[in-house]
């Protein structure tokens, strides 16, 4: 016996010596062929001892109901032969079927290769023209693999599969005994019909198989090889063998390669994406695709890799039924799985998506449909004194459709999705809470209406290829008979510059910020946001001439003037003395809202007039009666009877400064 140093044997444990079994493992053959070592391969093909294995010839390996059986007899015979040294259990990797789980085997044997080492450096070089997303990608995992590329072994023992076009002599009597070594690759059905004088039917094996012809060398009989091409192999050859090039289709295919886009998980660097560009680089010197988006691979929630055979996931339709394709594509969209980064796939995030985003977006199309005034006018340029949350927007609505064109022409889907959830945000929690009063005034709710239907319309354009079934909804209830019976047969929005306000924009951002802290502030305070205050004080000198943009904060926050002071010591304060007349103010308020939900839940429609009965505390009923036309406008109330509650259809009360108000209401006829 002998020793032989090698760098991948550790002496931090045990003797520092192991044996090698160079038929076995790709250390223990690199070695071997290093030191010449003999190849002894006492395994079989299934898995079993050979016939010189005396002691367990023809016994399976791993057992697949028992794989350590033969390991525990191994060691029984040592010790009863006096040559066991130390029994004990090693806790190290090993590999195992990804299907069965049961227990896999190194195994020697000989194979075809694609000399990759002979073209690496044009391999890389046609890495360069990829735009890959993520980009680290490109040098990173992907570019690393290229530089440590080995040959590729493109040979399988297996019966299914495409058989490798190869023909080697087998000498004259096809025994092989007086072979001449001599070897063929045949390009074509039509080469080897020639070469055989047989017609070809099928190509697949056993027919293929039984395709002989002379050896042009010797005279002798060329017969296929056995094996079959590894499936990888016809992966990476899809661009030209789907359309048969180049026997058919020749023209097609140059013109449209390299591809333009490809997309797929993060394990096929080493999979498709680089027999793609190994077979492309051989074949045409170019890469096959020219962008590539990489996705991270989907676990479970507790980061487990999800299992046909374990069933740990949740099943994929009945996610879809409960919340919608469109819900889950956009949680995957903006998840970290688009940065080729592990997503632990959670329904909470689905559900998140479809509330957040898609429930809010149609919230703000089913208030359209409810209160804005029907427009085919889609100029909103021709709008003569625009209102300032119109022209906001509107120039966000553009700054969205410029960022997501941005993204998406960089293969960047990170980037092209994730504003979309934030300007819908922005529609509805502003653009639409600020101008609600609006869609019922007469004067401004044309104008109003055309700018939603505008946004909307042009909203589930933008985000089609992102939530397809959704915004086809969107779209189908708000297009006219002469636009494309699908958004997907319109084209995709044009940016319109001159609508876009940067400046606008960021301002508005700071009266929101402003907005949101003085909320912030009455909450602190315990004073209801109904409750109107005379005062709101701000350091912010920057807006002391914008009274557009200040009214929406004293309607925001309900108050009646903004001082500004840049002596604060914080950023926004509120006055909260509530004089009598600011307390009947916020009584009113308040009665509009109680009122406004009985209406809600009575399912009445904004136009529909109503009758109604109030009946309560006297100077409540006197405060009510003194601003009787602004609650008869506000709420669309046709007649007010008073101290009175006739027998209508509904009946309940609301309470007003602690105090119970019945009332009765019905619909007119």
């Amino acid at each position: 016996w002998k020793i032989y140093d090698a760098d991948f044997v550790s002496i931090e444990e045990g003797t520092g010596i192991v044996h090698i079994a160079p038929a076995f493992g790709e250390d223990d053959l690199k070695l071997g062929n290093l030191k010449n070592l003999p190849f002894v391969q006492h395994v079989d093909e299934d898995g079993c001892f050979i016939d010189e294995v005396t002691e367990w010839a023809g016994e399976d390996v791993k057992p697949k109901n028992d794989i350590t059986k033969i390991d525990r007899e191994i060691i029984k015979w040592l010790e009863q032969k006096n040559k066991l040294l130390f029994q004990g259990k090693i806790i190290h990797s090993y590999p195992f079927c990804w299907r069965c789980d049961t227990p896999l085997l190194n195994y020697a044997t000989s194979s075809w290769f694609v000399k990759v080492t002979a073209i690496k450096d044009k391999i890389i070089k046609n890495n360069e023209k990829v735009n890959w997303v993520p980009e680290h990608i490109k040098y990173g995992r992907f570019g690393k693999w290229l530089e440590d590329a080995k040959d590729w072994s493109i040979s399988r023992s297996r019966y299914w599969g495409t058989p490798l076009p190869i023909w080697e002599c087998s000498g004259a009597k096809g025994d092989y005994l007086n072979s001449c070594d001599n070897v063929k690759a045949i390009g074509s059905v039509k080469e080897l019909e020639k070469l055989s004088n047989e017609k070809i039917k099928d190509i697949h094996r056993p027919y293929i198989d039984e395709i002989s012809f002379k050896c042009e060398k010797c005279g002798g009989l060329m017969k296929r090889i056995p094996q079959v091409l590894d499936c990888w192999f016809e992966s990476g050859s899809m661009p030209y063998a789907q359309v048969h090039y180049p026997f058919e289709n020749k023209e097609s295919f140059e013109k449209n390669f390299p591809a333009q886009f490809v997309a797929e998980g993060i394990d096929q660097t080493r999979g498709w994406f680089y027999t793609l560009m190994v077979l492309s680089t051989a074949l045409f010197d170019k890469p096959a695709f020219l962008n590539n988006i990489v996705n991270g691979i989907i676990l479970t929630e507790d980061g487990q890799k999800m299992s046909k055979r374990l069933k740990n996931y949740p099943e994929p339709m009945q996610v879809i039924d409960k919340y919608g394709a469109d819900a889950m594509r956009f949680y995957l969209l903006t998840s970290s799985a688009i940065k080729a980064d592990d997503l632990r796939f959670s329904e909470n995030g689905v559900d998140e998506v479809l509330k957040k985003v898609l429930i809010i977006f149609w919230n703000v199309h089913t208030f359209y449909k409810l209160y804005a005034e029907e427009s085919t006018e889609l100029n909103i340029k021709s709008i003569n004194n625009i209102n300032i949350l119109d022209k906001w927007i509107l120039s966000k609505w553009n700054s969205l459709n410029e960022e997501v064109s941005k993204g998406m022409d960089k293969y960047d889907l990170l980037k092209a999705v994730r504003p979309i959830e934030r300007f819908i945000n922005d529609l509805s929690t502003w653009y639409l809470r600020r101008s609600r009063q609006r869609f019922k005034d007469s004067k401004e709710k044309k104008e109003a209406s055309q700018v939603l239907k505008y946004v909307l319309l042009n909203l589930s354009k933008i985000i089609a290829p992102f939530t397809p079934f959704f915004s086809e909804q969107i779209y189908q209830s708000l297009r006219d008979k002469k636009t494309p019976e699908s958004v997907h047969l319109c084209d995709y929005p044009e940016i319109d510059k001159e609508l876009i306000d940067k400046t606008l924009e960021e301002n508005m951002e700071k009266i929101r910020m402003i907005a949101s802290l003085a909320l912030a502030e009455r909450s602190c305070a315990g004073i209801k946001v109904r409750q109107p205050l005379n005062e709101l004080r701000t350091k912010n000198y920057e807006l002391k001439d914008k009274e557009e943009l200040l009214q929406l904060i004293k309607d925001e926050v309900n108050v009646k003037q903004i001082v500004f002071d840049n002596k604060l010591e914080k950023e926004v304060e509120i006055d909260s003395e509530i004089t009598p007349e600011l307390k009947k103010e916020g009584i009113i308020r308040d009665c509009f809202r109680q009122i406004q939900i009985i209406r809600q839940k009575s399912k009445l429609f904004p136009s529909d007039k109503i009758i109604i009965c109030l009946q309560g505390e006297s100077s409540i009923i006197e405060l009510l009666k003194n601003n009787e036309k602004q609650l008869k406008e506000g709420l669309r109330i046709e007649k007010i009877i008073w101290d009175k509650i006739e027998d209508f259809g509904l009946k309940g009360e609301i309470t007003l400064d602690n105090k119970k108000i019945n009332i009765s209401l019905e619909k007119t006829s």
